[in-house]
């Protein structure tokens, strides 16, 4: 008996019984379609990570006050006490450090707009003139912050859609006047509309220059919440990141009391986080494929039970044992390669859904996850399939005619 006829008796077998049999691969549709969908889904938000940080500029290198270690828990704490970051630093850093571009010191907080009798609460930061080369910020109309309104602490802003939306509806923003926080400033400029990043909306924004924002929210001192410099190109990365630390250094008396990140470094971070849990998905996903396995020896054991007298007819007509312990072993493995395969096409059209549902997320099957999923399915069926076969191959022929 060649393979092919094994194969065309076993389907012939497992269509008798086709509740049963679709019962049975159950499990392993499940299994492979959860190992699937599981590993596509923390690819798509590793890309959606990585494709936020491209959008937020190339080549960023962060400086923030204090010296951040992570614990063993993964909990990042300051330690110790520090110098705080000073509008100096940011200069000096741009004038020495080597492969630099562009610096722009930031500080952070909300502001209260108000433009007539509306009002707009959003997010607000302080910059410097070079931060829109940073953070690739590009405006629809108008100009963004020189070096002049930073030096001569001009009241001027910058603001996004949403912002000229709430206040000013269809009517043009530009040098039209508005409370920040009390200060009345002048729009210079509207943003091109730029969505959501990072988990900020970019366009519920306003941009101040640096000493305006540091005297709404340090009352005038000279303070920064984070330093942000890019970069001439990758391979400046790490010579620029040795070079601001050696500046900051030497003008913090030799401490290290300041945090430096690159955009490569809290990437990497990132993607060992979706690492581990994209491994540890898939393994929870692979406990279903085991459990799938099981059911399927289950039943094939009750199926050995069942055609006892099959069995015994087989082998008074000369069927070998070998020929007997092939079929029962390949009914086993047809069971699972149906299931893992029907599981496949399952996480497809899964991925199709959530693509519909999600545009922003870019869900996609990779191939390595579909072959790992189908070769563990087949090891499953050929696993939990040889008992039951070694079972009917060992079956008595004289007992079997006898059995009722």
């Amino acid at each position: 008996m060649n393979l092919v006829e094994c194969i065309l008796t076993a389907l012939r077998s497992l269509s008798q019984n086709k509740v049963r049999s679709f019962l049975t691969t159950l499990g392993v549709i499940i299994g492979v379609m959860s190992v699937i969908l599981l590993v596509a889904l923390g690819e798509a938000a590793q890309k959606y990570v990585e494709n936020e940080f491209a959008g937020m500029g190339s080549n960023i290198i962060l400086i923030s006050p204090g010296k951040q270690e992570t614990t063993s828990s993964m909990i990042v704490v300051n330690a110790g006490s520090y110098r705080k970051l000073t509008t100096e630093n940011a200069r000096e850093i741009k004038r020495k450090a080597f492969g630099v571009k562009g610096v722009s010191g930031n500080v952070l907080g909300t502001a209260q707009l108000r433009y007539g009798n509306l009002e707009r609460n959003c997010l607000m930061l302080g910059v410097m003139e070079d931060l829109a080369e940073i953070r690739q910020l590009h405006m629809q109309q108008g100009r963004f912050i020189s070096a002049e309104d930073v030096d001569k602490n001009t009241k001027v802003c910058i603001i996004g859609q949403e912002v000229k939306k709430a206040l000013f509806g269809d009517k043009p923003a530009l040098h039209e006047r508005i409370s920040v926080n009390r200060m009345k400033h002048v729009i210079i400029g509207v943003m091109e509309q730029k969505g959501m990043m990072m988990g900020i909306n970019l366009d519920d924004l306003v941009l101040v220059p640096l000493p305006s924002g540091q005297e709404m929210f340090y009352g005038g001192e000279n303070t920064l919440f984070e330093i942000i410099a890019s970069a001439r190109s990758p391979e400046d990365i790490k010579p620029a990141v040795a070079s601001i630390r050696e500046i900051l250094k030497a003008a913090h008396d030799y401490s290290e009391d300041f945090t430096v990140n690159d955009q490569d470094g809290l990437l990497g971070s990132f993607s060992k986080i979706f690492d581990m849990l994209r491994f540890m998905l898939a393994g929870i996903a692979g406990i279903s494929l085991v459990v799938g396995g099981i059911g399927i020896m289950n039943i094939m054991l009750v199926s050995v039970r069942e055609r006892i007298r099959e069995v015994g007819v087989r082998k008074a007509v000369g069927a070998k044992r070998r020929d007997i312990g092939l079929q029962f072993l390949i009914e086993a493995v047809v069971l699972s390669v149906l299931g893992g395969t029907t599981g496949i096409a399952i996480a497809w059209l899964g991925t199709l859904i959530l693509r519909l549902m999600y545009p922003s997320l870019p869900v996609a099957i990779s191939m390595w996850s579909v072959i790992t999923a189908f070769v563990f399915s087949f090891t499953v069926g050929v696993f939990f399939g040889v008992y039951p076969a070694v079972k009917a191959s060992g079956v008595d022929p004289v007992e079997a005619l006898r059995y009722e």
